[in-house]
């Protein structure tokens, strides 16, 4: 008699965007090369949390440096951001 092992396999939970970091990504979708906003609907600067977490996730990457705010990251939305955002 043979036995067969079953393999369990634990998905990792689906990780999906908080309300503010999936309106910052939904800004990315019809901007030229997907360029994120630095600043909120309200004229705040994005919340660095915000934008980290959307590094970490590989829903956003960094685009290029800013010369005027060198500690400001310019981003760009991801083809895995893309996907999160147009999700139903």
């Amino acid at each position: 008699m043979v036995q067969v092992a079953s393999a369990i396999v634990a998905a990792a939970p689906l990780t999906r965007p908080t309300a503010a970091q999936r309106d910052w990504l939904k800004r990315g979708i019809d901007q030229p090369a997907g360029k994120l906003p630095l600043f909120d609907r309200h004229g705040q600067r994005v919340n660095e949390r915000t934008v980290r977490a959307c590094l970490e996730q590989g829903w956003a990457e960094p685009w290029f440096a800013n010369p005027l705010k060198p500690g400001w990251m310019v981003c760009k939305l991801t083809e895995l951001g893309r996907k999160q955002v147009s999700r139903a």
